[in-house]
């Protein structure tokens, strides 16, 4: 492995609240990280009996909080979405979409198994130019605030372990080790490549 910082990528559907929480931890301890979505829109809660309401990923967060704050600030406010997209808007100026960034990553880890899915399918049916061999983790994450920043801890955790280690793949599954004690979830994992 470098000793430059590793490229990682943490991947939720909607690169709100999981993957923006792990990025800011993550930049913070000086790894070159990016954060997705993958899904087709951006969901965010729509309130008591009302549908989520979606925007597309181009919608920066200054917008999306200008709109939820012009529809009913208090709901939004109430519920942690304001301060998210607050938080986001320090971070980056939007979501991204994984499936639209062509850029390898040394690592990426996703947020729940849906992304999951999705990012390995998007791997898999990528034409393969480099066959660098990416190992893909999927940290099981709660979308709550609580859930999210205790994910993020881990996988700085795993970055931290994954740096040191001189072989990503062959220390992989002894990196999850600890993590799976603590929390008692495994996590599903595999080597892709680019």
């Amino acid at each position: 492995m470098p000793s430059s910082p590793l490229r990682v990528a943490v991947v939720c559907m909607s690169n709100v609240n999981r993957s923006m929480e792990a990025h800011r931890v993550l930049s913070k301890n000086g790894f070159h990280v990016r954060s997705f979505g993958a899904g087709s829109h951006v969901r965010l809660p729509g309130g008591a009996r009302k549908p989520p309401v979606l925007y597309d990923f181009s919608t920066s967060y200054k917008k999306m909080h200008s709109d939820l704050s012009s529809k009913d600030q208090k709901r939004y406010k109430r519920n942690g979405v304001l301060h998210i997209l607050k938080r986001n808007e320090r971070i980056k100026p939007g979501p991204e979409r994984f499936q639209e960034c062509p850029d390898p990553f040394d690592v990426i880890f996703t947020c729940g198994q849906r992304a999951y899915n999705r990012v390995v399918a998007d791997l898999c049916a990528r034409d393969q130019e480099t066959w660098q061999p990416v190992p893909v983790v999927n940290v099981d994450i709660d979308d709550t605030l609580e859930a999210a920043s205790l994910g993020a801890s881990i996988i700085c955790e795993l970055c931290q372990g994954l740096q040191q280690a001189d072989d990503t793949q062959s220390h992989l599954a002894e990196l999850l080790q600890a993590p799976k004690e603590k929390t008692g979830r495994s996590f599903l994992h595999m080597v892709c490549f680019y």
